[in-house]
């Protein structure tokens, strides 16, 4: 007998036929014997139907009615599907996140799971009874309603399962596992069998929309296997686990898992700026200020050696922002410099813990690149990662022939 925890998301539970699926997929679990508890997400379209509700009465919502209001979204789920798994003769009990014990932080909104509390959990377990969970939201230490923030019913799921020490947690969503790269892009990209850590970190930070962030750093802080299903169709999905199992022996060729893209990003040069000690921070203090992330930088120096180039990446839903500061404050400031900017780029990353034990990939991607005729604005790498930043025009057809390229078109694609 085993423990599982599963996660349903939106989609998977967004009519009551697809409610009574997940019922008879939890069902065949429990039929074998095995433990389950089942957390799951506002059907799909219900956040934001409440948030155009909320927005529509006040168009500056307090942070807690907001969290009050979109907590009951996993409230109406949880017991529709106990109610679901009941019909068909399992034992089911619905509990809100405040009832279940997950204990957070009191930032509204996007709270922090501090602690959780089994005892009651685990005595439902025990009498035979599935639990399903909602996810999403917490309880603070003076009893308010808290929510993680977007996404965060992923997140619950981990956290129950390092909490109960469940033999694995199960992430069901609208496709099959993790693949190379998105199919709708690339249609030879390959589901992969395995995939690190720090290798689904990666590719989640840089445009992979399958799981989120917080949910990957929790499984990997606290050990959790965890596994991407389809809620559609059987198989086995993928699983993402602490650390490579395969011999480097075996590596005969630089070992890429997956490659991510992503368009929402802008480019910014603010051009002959002073070559001084101090004017990376006059430039970016302001933009950390106003809570403004950048991503990729890049400083030249020009060859007088006076003055630089200083160039760096934001999200595409801060370039204007960002842009107004450099012209009404930054450049005031240093005394002049022109600024350039182009909103129409994209970011292509190669992701794979085997460029540890490989040199030459950077130099294959960009001669790869070059044979495409796809020019390179900026190169970020780290130990696992390289990116670049090209024209957005030609996105897709990097992210093609670099997926050919480094051998994953091959239909028996396997992660290290």
């Amino acid at each position: 007998m085993a423990l599982y925890v599963q996660k349903f998301g939106g989609t998977s539970v967004g009519s009551v036929d697809r409610i009574k699926a997940v019922a008879e997929k939890v069902k065949g679990f429990r039929d074998q014997g095995h433990q389950v508890v089942v957390v799951v997400s506002a059907m799909s379209g219900e956040t934001n139907r409440l948030t155009e509700m909320a927005h529509a009465l006040n168009e500056d919502p307090a942070p807690r009615e907001m969290d009050m209001l979109l907590s009951t979204g996993e409230q109406v789920t949880i017991s529709l599907l106990a109610m679901a798994l009941q019909q068909i003769g399992v034992s089911a009990t619905s509990h809100t996140g405040a009832q279940v014990g997950i204990h957070t932080d009191s930032a509204y909104t996007k709270a922090r799971i501090q602690r959780i509390e089994t005892d009651d959990l685990k005595s439902d377990l025990d009498a035979g009874k599935v639990v399903v969970v909602a996810g999403f939201q917490g309880v603070d230490e003076d009893g308010n309603i808290t929510t993680l923030g977007r996404g965060g019913s992923d997140t619950t799921g981990v956290a129950l399962a390092a909490a109960l020490g469940a033999d694995e947690c199960q992430i069901y969503t609208d496709v099959d596992g993790v693949y190379t790269t998105d199919p709708r892009v690339c249609s030879k990209a390959q589901r992969l069998e395995s995939i690190t850590v720090e290798e689904m970190l990666e590719l989640a930070s840089l445009g992979s929309k399958v799981l989120q962030i917080r949910a990957v750093e929790f499984a990997g802080k606290y050990n959790v296997p965890l596994r991407v299903l389809s809620s559609f169709e059987d198989g086995p999905g993928t699983l993402i686990v602490a650390d490579s199992d395969q011999d480097e022996d075996s590596m005969e060729e630089p070992l890429i898992s997956g490659i991510a893209f992503t368009k929402n990003e802008a480019k910014l040069t603010l051009l002959n700026t002073p070559d001084v000690p101090g004017v990376a921070s006059r430039i970016l203090g302001p933009i950390a200020d106003a809570n403004i992330e950048v991503d990729m930088i890049v400083q030249n120096v020009a060859p007088a050696g006076d003055y630089t180039d200083f160039t760096f990446t934001v999200a595409k839903g801060d370039y204007k922002a960002t842009k107004k500061l450099l012209e009404e404050t930054v450049i005031p400031d240093l005394g002049g410099g022109e600024l350039r900017g182009d909103d129409n780029i994209a970011k292509v990353s190669l992701v794979g813990v085997g460029m540890r034990s490989h040199a030459g990939v950077a130099s294959k991607m960009f001669r790869v690149l070059a044979d495409e005729n796809v020019n390179i604005r900026m190169v970020s790498t780290s130990e696992i990662k390289i990116s670049v930043v090209i024209d957005e025009k030609h996105m897709e057809l990097a992210v093609n022939a670099l997926h050919k390229a480094f051998g994953l078109d091959k239909s028996d694609i396997e992660s290290e």
